[in-house]
């Protein structure tokens, strides 16, 4: 399938990679990337991993699942390729992205540009079928990705998650706050973003906490 990750993350998770739990999941990928259309682009199933190295990782923003429209889906989380409608959650992303840190409203929604700066764009579950929201989770990437979140935890400092929406909460259980900074609020979604969402004023939080430990806030 020509997937692509960095090397760091290879020599990281090579146990979890060679683990049959894995295995199981894997083959079901493949299974599914023959039998009909799945998102991302094959190739970009780890486009998270290959972006941003382990050693490289500042902040993770979890989501759920990965768009599951045509052409939305490009492997980061919330992100999408330049010339594709932003989808509603990613617009008051950047609304709020705007209001809180005066960083204009960008021309197009790849948020790569975020990734090369130490951003872990990492949805829960890295695949999903065409128009069927949900539909290849509980087939093990929870699991791989959970463990991804673990050893970010144990083997690194200082880092940010920022956690959205329920299901993303939840994943707080898996990270030492007091190592790291948890962020937690509603989701964007334009169901729950007026809850919370709006004014959490994560980005600029996030780049005080990490100014404060030495390293280089992000450009938002």
């Amino acid at each position: 399938m020509n997937v692509r990750i960095d090397p760091t993350w290879k020599a990281e998770l090579q146990d979890v990679f060679d683990s049959e739990q894995f295995r199981r999941t894997a083959e079901f990928v493949r299974s599914q990337y023959a039998a009909t259309t799945v998102y991302p682009p094959a190739p970009r199933i780890f486009a998270a991993f290959d972006a941003c190295p382990f050693d490289k990782v500042k902040v993770v923003i979890l989501g759920q699942d990965p768009y599951h429209g045509p052409g939305q889906a490009n492997g980061l989380s919330f992100s999408v390729n330049p010339g594709v409608r932003f989808p509603p959650s990613l617009m008051n992303i950047f609304k709020e992205v705007h209001d809180d840190t005066g960083a204009p409203i960008p021309a197009d929604g790849d948020l790569s540009r975020w990734a090369t700066q130490g951003v872990l764009m990492l949805n829960a579950t890295l695949t999903v079928e065409a128009d069927r929201a949900g539909s290849h989770q509980n087939q093990g990437w929870e699991e791989f990705t959970d463990e991804v979140i673990r050893r970010l935890s144990r083997d690194r400092e200082h880092l940010v998650f920022i956690l959205w929406g329920s299901y993303a909460i939840r994943k707080s259980a898996l990270i030492d706050s007091s190592r790291h900074l948890v962020l937690i609020s509603p989701h964007p979604s334009p169901l729950s973003a007026h809850r919370g969402f709006f004014g959490n004023h994560h980005f600029s939080r996030a780049n005080a906490y990490l100014a404060a430990n030495g390293l280089t806030p992000v450009q938002w």
